[in-house]
């Protein structure tokens, strides 16, 4: 990519970066992670003709809520309220899922094949949704905060 002074970075993350579900911090944890070395690596490889992009799908009918997703053998009763509600058993929407695979793909080509591919791309109304949601709480605890935040430099 640098010796020919283009090329796009694809780098799969999750609407679960935003929503951080119970049960899946550790999920999440990466997924961020992921969005914030997308982030770095977009600055450091525009100068080169490079980009990089972060996706972040929603749920979408693969497996991965089905026998790819592994758990603890035995469930932990004072997780029962939280995290447990993410187990397998409790799922109800393998299968089921609104989001198409083969129209992801279409798009992440469509965003590829563009002039101007965005840092983060939405895969799914669900994705859309949250993260919008997401974004709003973060806005309003900060609006919130914003004067005691504001209270911490050094005064003049």
């Amino acid at each position: 990519m640098r010796a020919r002074r283009s090329g796009t970075i694809v780098n799969l993350s999750s609407i679960g970066a935003r929503i951080c579900p119970e049960g899946s911090g550790y999920y999440s944890a990466v997924k961020a992670a992921i969005e914030a070395l997308t982030l770095s690596l977009r600055k450091e490889v525009a100068p080169l003709g490079i980009r990089a992009i972060a996706v972040e799908p929603g749920a979408f009918r693969t497996d991965f809520a089905g026998r790819s997703l592994t758990q603890a053998a035995e469930p932990i009763a004072d997780y029962a309220e939280t995290a447990g509600k993410r187990r397998k058993e409790h799922d109800t929407v393998h299968g089921t899922q609104n989001g198409d695979p083969a129209k992801a793909a279409a798009a992440l080509i469509k965003v590829v094949e563009s002039e101007d591919a965005p840092y983060l791309l939405l895969l799914g109304n669900d994705a859309s949704n949250a993260f919008r949601a997401a974004r709003d709480a973060l806005r309003a605890d900060a609006d919130t905060w914003e004067p005691l935040s504001r209270s911490t430099d050094f005064d003049a």
